[in-house]
């Protein structure tokens, strides 16, 4: 999938937050072996990186394109490398926290996922996650429904993206059968308000569209662009501010 961070960046404070939301979970302490799974462009990792004084930190991430940012933010502690979160998994390494904000929403089957990334924590290590929960809102159905659609339908053979984020008490529930001393999990709801109907395309077409757009032959990838700005701009209206609400979960264990 690729990814661009000039799109992706335009939401920064709003996208920000909730990485503040989970840092603030962090149990401080120095000298840490850290990864950072789905990095980005580096620039929260360096800011996880700099809350944890002493700490070896790498930031891994499998888009070259969000990596090439990253050479600002490295130093002697906190080192990039683009790999798959599969592979980290397969390395079987420990890490005294394992991080992540807002991209195991991208890997599939978190019933299975979830353990495996356990998997990767020392004992009595911390396990950080955030993730977005916000695929029953309008933007995510419209982009279903248009997708069940045809020619798009036939075009991505009956293809919809099915997001593996389970709901909370799901997580718990894992965190607790693989020995969790210690959690907190909450989801909570941002409101952002957007410019207009234009911009909420623009926060889309930078994360969930890129998934069908990636699967749609040329010759029909940008009429499914205008037909769900349409769609968006009937929904929203062509010119007022847009409340738009963004669910995600946040969730922390000690093992």
């Amino acid at each position: 999938m690729a990814w661009n961070p000039e799109i992706y960046n335009k939401f920064r404070d709003e996208r920000y937050e909730p990485f503040y939301d989970l840092l603030s979970l962090i149990q401080i302490n120095q000298g840490l072996n850290v990864i950072d799974l789905g990095c980005g462009t580096g620039e929260l990792t360096r800011k996880l990186a700099d809350r944890l004084p002493g700490s070896n930190v790498i930031g891994i991430d499998s888009s070259s394109e969000m990596l090439k940012e990253t050479g600002k933010y490295s130093n002697n502690n906190l080192k990039f490398q683009q790999t798959d979160i599969r592979q980290i998994i397969e390395a079987k390494n420990k890490y005294d926290l394992v991080f992540s904000n807002a991209a195991l929403q991208w890997v599939d089957d978190h019933q299975k996922l979830i353990p495996q990334i356990i998997g990767l924590v020392k004992k009595n290590g911390q396990l950080a996650i955030q993730v977005p929960s916000n695929h029953t809102h309008f933007t995510h159905r419209t982009l279903h429904e248009l997708a069940s659609e045809e020619p798009y339908q036939q075009a991505l053979h009956g293809w919809i993206r099915k997001v593996p984020v389970l709901h909370i008490e799901s997580y718990a529930q894992i965190f607790s059968e693989y020995g969790c001393s210690e959690m907190t999990i909450y989801e909570k709801l941002y409101p952002h308000i957007l410019k207009n109907a234009d911009a909420v395309f623009d926060w889309v077409s930078g994360t969930a569209m890129l998934r069908y757009l990636e699967r749609l032959p040329e010759n029909l990838k940008e009429s499914f662009v205008n037909e769900y700005k349409q769609r968006l701009h009937a929904k929203y209206g062509n010119s007022k501010p847009v409340f738009y609400s963004f669910k995600r979960i946040i969730m922390s264990a000690v093992f």
